[in-house]
């Protein structure tokens, strides 16, 4: 058994970031406690159960899927004892309002071919884009995304490769530097909105994510993405970590420049002799840090700093099967640029919207009754400082606008067979996950809130405290999050291997 040193850390919240710091600190014998506001673990990925139907609160789309074997293999185990990853294919099924559509999969000749349909001549281009996505890949994820930017010098050591690879291009500039027909140029720019980026704003280090899916598959966990939560936290409590559900943290509490610990809802204190926050980071510097003088200035910084988009999300069950949709499909309207223009930039609730569905039964039929179907749809709407809405009141009539919608083309008389319905809405961001303006993805992901220049994962004016998740460096994303973990548990690690009065245990591996 790992003997446990006399270092405690709490970790606020459960989300991926979290699970994933929380098992590398409790692998090395730092005795860790998970603090989670809500009643389930997970954060974002949480999960919502009705009627013998199970809808995955958040990311649902699993890539990277070594990362996540890392944190098993830290501690001798096997993920697969604990989780199984199911193939998705297609990754994705793009459809456009005319009746195209395209069958995002990982088939070479397949994926060729289908481009051929479109434009002969973007095949070539195609595969000139994905060489460049693979260097992007190559420079921006195997060997940045775990390492902490924690001074301007490391970016200066990057900036070389980044000026070769363009990144102060956008997204889709890049991919129509290759690629000529534009609903090609949508199917290969849209994945930068699945991590809070705009594809015309978003920098070109984001093409990685093609890559990335290409060389390492899309998976789904058999159960639901919640069922990898489970599995985590089942992980990090055989370690001998604590999970402690309905436990809100207030305030983190500093004395003399450093942590002291915690105090949740209740005003109960708890003493920590570190914190890593995985809460939405500008709600962590502005609430859970108010009485802290030293970082009022980074909390100022962040409330000046361009944020995500928000989502609209509508989690429906049927009691009819719809088996000609995919399990991942983004349904494009007619509109691409000015309707991000309208989202990112104009605040403007888009009257003509794209969407994701996600219909998880395609791949796993367990999440509904038999007979029956699961889904989510999910809108991409303006955050709450772009457009202050009321969404108790706009949010059940956009949620009946979406469903008329599928109605009408991809889920033919939905609303007829709709036996549960729910919605999460940017204010429910704001309220139960504590996201700054309601956001999904925290700071929007441009090349000037990249790496160095996004929230550091250690605080560098009070000692214990450090940050993981969507709002840190790497940045959003299940890859993004659990990557964040890496770099903040290397930098914690680090520092206490040159104090020898809390020398740590080696890893289980």
């Amino acid at each position: 058994m790992l003997r446990t040193n006399k270092l405690n850390a709490a970790v606020i919240g459960s989300g991926f970031g979290g699970l994933a710091a929380a098992i590398r600190l409790q692998a090395r014998g730092i005795q860790t406690t998970v603090l989670e506001k809500r009643d389930k673990a997970g954060g974002r990925a949480y999960v919502f159960e009705d009627s013998g139907f199970r809808f995955d609160a958040g990311p649902t789309v699993i890539t990277a899927p070594e990362c996540i074997d890392e944190l098993f293999s830290l501690c001798n185990r096997k993920r697969e004892d604990y989780v199984e990853f199911l193939p998705v294919s297609p990754f994705y099924r793009l459809c456009w309002e005319n009746g195209d559509s395209f069958d995002y999969v990982n088939d070479e000749d397949q994926l060729l071919e289908q481009i051929k349909g479109f434009n002969p001549a973007d095949v070539e281009g195609y595969k000139e884009f994905f060489k460049y996505s693979e260097a992007v890949y190559e420079a921006g994820y195997q060997e940045l995304v775990h390492v902490p930017f924690l001074s301007f010098w490391d970016m200066v050591r990057v900036a070389p490769e980044l000026i070769k690879l363009k990144a102060y291009r956008s997204v889709y500039k890049t991919v129509a530097s290759f690629i000529k027909n534009e609903k090609l140029r949508q199917a290969f720019s849209f994945h930068s909105l699945l991590i809070g980026g705009n594809p015309f704003s978003a920098s070109s280090i984001y093409t990685l994510i093609h890559a990335l899916e290409r060389k390492g598959g899309v998976y789904f966990a058999k159960g639901g993405t919640h069922a990898l939560v489970q599995a985590l936290s089942n992980l990090f409590e055989e370690m001998g970590g604590r999970l402690i559900l309905n436990a809100e943290v207030e305030e983190i509490v500093t004395e003399q420049s450093r942590v002291i610990g915690v105090k949740t809802a209740g005003g109960e204190f708890t003493p920590y002799d570190m914190v890593v926050s995985n809460a939405d980071v500008t709600h962590t510097y502005t609430n859970l840090l108010r009485s802290t003088k030293e970082v009022q200035g980074v909390a100022r910084r962040l409330l000046g700093k361009r944020y995500s988009q928000a989502l609209f999300v509508v989690y429906f069950g049927t009691d009819r099967v719809y088996p000609s949709v995919a399990h991942h499909s983004i349904l494009f309207c007619n509109r691409y640029k000015s309707l991000l223009d309208d989202i990112f930039s104009k605040g403007v609730l888009p009257e003509e919207n794209s969407f994701y569905l996600h219909a998880p039964c395609r791949t796993d039929s367990t999440l509904a009754p038999e007979g029956c179907d699961a889904f989510y749809v999910l809108a991409n709407v303006p955050n709450l400082a772009k457009a202050p809405l009321d969404w108790s009141v706009v949010g059940p009539r956009y949620a009946d606008w979406i469903l008329d919608y599928l109605s009408r083309t991809y889920l033919p008389d939905v609303k007829r067979h709709i036996v549960t319905q729910r919605t999460f809405s940017p204010m429910d961001f704001k309220t139960e996950l504590n996201a700054h303006l309601g956001t999904a993805f925290s700071l929007e992901p441009t090349l000037l809130q990249s790496a160095y220049f996004r929230a550091h994962n250690k605080e560098e004016r009070l000692r214990g405290l450090y940050f993981v998740g969507a709002g840190t460096h790497p940045g959003a994303g299940v890859p993004g999050v659990i990557n964040s973990a890496k770099a903040t548990a290397g930098v914690i690690l680090s520092e206490l291997r040159d104090v020898p009065e809390f020398a740590l245990e080696p890893a289980y591996v």
